[in-house]
């Protein structure tokens, strides 16, 4: 199992949204930039992501599942762009923000920090369950 980091604007697509889809999960579209659509082509079935509300709140606020690997994203007219279904797996007791990541000397060499503009990063399994201590999980 691989471990990610997936960004969404809490006004666009929020935790909540995402409880709400329930077991069915949802697609993650709009990705357009290659190499976080590079990174959504590596995710596999029942690889976990962090969800991470971006913009104003930055910070983690949840787990999720893949559920579907990566297929054509409907909302890309050019068909250079696809998508993965992911579903709720978790939320944080407390939410992980990146002023705290960033505080963190253990991880300093994330993607999330090192190329702040990716919505979809890997990360490793230490930094994983570092994060998730760090979020009462």
């Amino acid at each position: 199992m691989a471990y990610w980091l997936i960004k969404t604007e809490p006004g666009s697509w929020s935790w909540s949204d995402q409880l709400e889809a329930g077991d069915a999960g949802t697609y993650w579209d709009g990705v357009r930039n290659y190499q976080a659509s590079n990174n959504m082509k590596a995710m596999k079935l029942g690889d976990q992501c962090f969800f991470y509300h971006s913009v104003k709140e930055k910070s983690i606020v949840g787990i999720v599942e893949v559920i579907k690997e990566y297929y054509p994203d409907h909302t890309d007219a050019s068909g250079r762009f696809g998508m993965v279904d992911v579903k709720a797996v978790q939320s944080f007791p407390a939410p992980v923000s990146l002023t705290e990541i960033k505080a963190n000397e253990a991880l300093q060499d994330l993607a999330l920090i090192r190329q702040s503009r990716l919505s979809v990063v890997p990360i490793d399994p230490v930094s994983w369950t570092l994060i998730c201590s760090m979020g009462g999980l």
